[in-house]
């Protein structure tokens, strides 16, 4: 793999500056305590260019040597049931399966379980933190798109990819998932697989991969950022939307997305333990990345066009209001210079309902139980689970 000299090009820029003084960034500062400075650029720079060998050794052993159909179910069989002691198993099987069944010293399920409960009882503030800061909020970031393009997410549709993040964020967020041969864990191999499996395939067919630039195809760096997103930005969604998280649910959180992490093929180092290391570690990344360009705002745009085209509310006047919220909040959310760059529609009185949210959590988180809410708020994510899988389950759904 050659390597390349990679420098902070981006942080005279005018989006980087405005995102770390007056923006998102700015507000992240305040709400970790974070100490900004390149002193470290060069520990994280590298894995620009690094990526999950051994996921890929797996997917050139099994998926490339057979039907996807059938490699899928020999990888289901080993993910449930381990690895059979006297059965022929490629050495990179092998390799997978002993680092993920390997249980880090420093895990904690305890931990691992306020983490999830705060993503339960946060109910259907998740998901909008999830969609309308998280994914959208990385569309700003046009080097971070380039594998969606390049693997043609855009024909593939919002509501199929909503869909499968979904499916995803909810099955490695529920009570004991990461465990071993559980649900969560499941979903966390398979998807460290698919990431090899569209690494391998952009690099053989789509010859226009500038990996200078652009790094290696959804390299470690950007898995990083990526899981940032899950955690840091999550969380930060969370507050803006006037959610009471406390210290342990705080650490709690960063610490199950550290181990979906780990099970995901991230390297250690490059998972943050709590928000003040995450900010420092998304400020390098976030100075090797352009702004928004033209395929940054048609993925917004796809996202946003999601709720006209997603059949689960029946009438259309339901769907046309539902991506009146959407895009409210994205404006809340994401901030004014981002929301221009990726030309979200700018509507009247889209701080109404936001705020009105944040004046509803303050009153809720006091009012009703911890318990109570968990149980409605997995409820709730489950019921909209289930809805967006019966679309997309769809054979006539596209």
């Amino acid at each position: 793999m050659e390597a390349y000299d990679v420098q902070p090009r981006f942080k005279d820029s005018p989006h980087f500056k405005d995102f770390w003084t007056n923006g998102n960034g700015k507000q992240l500062v305040d709400f970790s305590g974070a100490e900004l400075s390149f002193e470290d650029f060069e520990k994280f720079s590298r894995y620009f260019y690094h990526v999950d060998e051994i996921g890929d050794e797996v997917v050139k052993d099994i998926y490339f040597k057979k039907k996807y159909s059938e490699a899928s179910r020999e990888i289901e069989g080993y993910i449930r049931n381990g690895i059979p002691e006297n059965g022929e198993v490629p050495k990179s099987v092998k390799n997978l399966f002993t680092q993920t069944q390997k249980i880090p010293d420093w895990l904690d399920y305890n931990l691992i379980k306020s983490g999830a409960e705060l993503c339960m009882r946060s109910n259907l503030d998740s998901l909008i933190s999830l969609r309308d800061y998280c994914l959208i909020g990385g569309y700003d970031y046009a080097y971070l798109n380039k594998p969606l393009i390049a693997t043609e997410a855009l024909k593939k549709g919002a509501v199929k990819r909503l869909s499968e993040t979904l499916d995803f964020w909810v099955n490695v967020t529920r009570y004991d998932a990461l465990e071993v041969h559980k649900k969560g864990y499941e979903f966390a191999i398979k998807t460290r697989l698919i990431h090899s499996y569209a690494r391998l395939s952009i690099k053989k067919h789509y010859k226009n991969w500038d990996t200078k630039n652009w790094g290696e195809p959804i390299n470690s760096w950007d898995m990083m950022a990526t899981y940032i997103g899950f955690s840091l930005v999550f969380l930060h969604s969370l507050y803006k939307l006037g959610n009471t998280i406390s210290e342990e649910e705080e650490k709690g959180h960063f610490h199950l997305w550290k181990y979906v992490g780990y099970l995901l093929g991230i390297p250690e180092k490059l998972l943050p333990n709590n928000k003040k290391q995450a900010t420092e570690y998304f400020y390098l990344w976030t100075s090797i990345q352009p702004s928004s360009d033209k395929d940054s705002v048609l993925l917004a745009h796809s996202l946003l066009n999601e709720s006209l085209e997603n059949p689960i509310l029946k009438f259309k006047f339901q769907r046309k209001n539902l991506r009146y919220l959407h895009i409210c909040c994205t404006w809340f959310l994401l901030g004014d210079e981002v929301c221009k760059r990726l030309q979200i529609p700018d509507v009247p009185l889209k701080n109404g309902f936001p705020i009105t949210k944040r004046i509803i959590n303050k009153v809720y988180d006091t009012l009703v139980s911890r318990k109570t809410r968990i149980k409605k708020g997995n409820k709730d994510q489950m019921k909209v689970l289930k809805d967006y899988l019966n679309i997309t389950q769809n054979s006539n759904f596209h």
